[in-house]
């Protein structure tokens, strides 16, 4: 074979040799570049999961309408509360749904004045919160009654409390017209404050119907209170001195006074119940309550009753009986909302303990809540 045709085949050979490492290193950079194949350095682990915190719910502040009302206290306002039940269960409000409200707070005993204010304020609200149906309506009521039970004239809370500073002596005189239930409201507060453990001394200062001084000194011999009386027609105001008298020398830290309640004769009654508190205040500071006494059967006649007697004395409170039966509640309404007077005890039976403190919030929610 000629020498040039080998050295020719000699380097078509190489030539071959070459492109096939020249392709199979371009085949191995690809398939180094397939995204899938890339290696990369590993990621750390990830922290485990953990549950979220637990988030206790926060407890909603007490409102009005969740004040719930003594059981004892709903039955005995059962007849005002059937009035304002029919209120209820309505889709919408309309003009006689305003008109029903007008009557039923009529018919509660509220009085026309304060009606019309609780009736304009009550509207306005409603308007404000494009209130729908009347059980909305029901709770902007409940929250008005509560508000005007509770705001006095000065825009602070109304005093409750019956005021007794130990250490020091402390008078309470009973004011109201004959069959209110002076006397025997005296008995319960007698048995719950020797239950108390106060000594309590029981002056019987309406010396004008003998019924009223034995009637009270049996409810002393009961309740172990100390009893002063004088003679039937004896000036009410030397009974009064001598049970001041008697309350020094027993170290008595209270007295609680029973008065005259003719209202027929109004000028000299008037005027003995302001003799009745010079002797007392001839004692600084003992005359700590003036508490009028109003039976809650006789409505809007109370009302006139605790104008009468407000002008004479300055009354600190009132303890509203015989709220357990015919009487219309509304009538507390119409004391605190015209007069301003804090109703502090109301009665809703016969026992010692059915005298209760007057709590303005469980008195609408036994009123109003269904």
């Amino acid at each position: 074979m000629d020498a040039t045709v080998v050295v020719i085949l000699i380097f078509l050979f190489a030539g071959v040799l070459i492109g096939l490492g020249l392709g199979l290193s371009r085949r191995a950079k690809r398939q180094e570049q397939v995204p899938g194949e890339v290696r990369t350095r590993p990621s750390p682990p990830a922290p485990p999961k953990t549950a979220p915190p637990v988030v206790e719910p926060e407890v909603a502040p007490t409102t009005e309408a969740e004040v719930e009302a003594p059981p004892e206290l709903k039955e005995r306002l059962g007849k005002t509360r059937g009035v304002f039940a029919r209120l209820r269960g309505r889709n919408r409000i309309d003009d006689e749904t305003w008109d029903d409200l007008e009557d039923t707070l009529l018919m509660a005993d509220v009085g026309m004045p304060v009606t019309e204010r609780i009736l304009g304020d009550v509207k306005e609200r409603a308007k404000a919160e494009r209130t729908a149906d009347s059980d909305a309506l029901m709770a902007l009521l409940h929250t008005e009654l509560v508000a005007l039970l509770t705001s006095s004239p000065d825009g602070g809370d109304k005093p409750r409390t019956l005021t007794h500073t130990e250490g020091e002596p402390n008078v309470w005189m009973f004011v109201g017209v004959n069959g209110v239930g002076k006397t025997t409201t005296i008995a319960k507060v007698a048995q719950r404050e020797t239950g108390d453990g106060h000594v309590v001394v029981l002056a019987a200062a309406d010396t004008f119907r003998a019924a009223a001084a034995e009637q009270l000194t049996h409810w002393a011999e009961v309740t172990g209170a100390a009893i002063v009386r004088g003679q039937e027609g004896a000036d009410p105001g030397s009974v009064v001195y001598d049970a001041m008298s008697s309350a020094a020398s027993r170290d008595a830290d209270l007295v609680l006074v029973d008065t005259a309640g003719r209202l027929h004769t109004k000028t000299n009654l008037m005027a003995e119940l302001e003799k009745l508190k010079r002797i007392v205040d001839r004692t600084p500071g003992a005359l700590k309550e003036v508490l009028l006494v109003l039976d809650a059967t006789t409505g809007q006649n109370g009302l006139t009753q605790a104008r009468q007697f407000a002008e004479a004395v300055d009354v600190t409170g009132v303890v509203l009986t015989k709220l357990d039966g015919s009487a219309k509640g509304g009538i507390v309404l119409a004391i605190e909302a015209e007069l301003g007077i804090p109703v502090k005890l109301i009665g809703v039976g016969e026992r010692a303990a059915d005298l209760i403190e007057f709590d303005p919030e469980a008195f609408v929610a036994a009123l109003l809540d269904a």
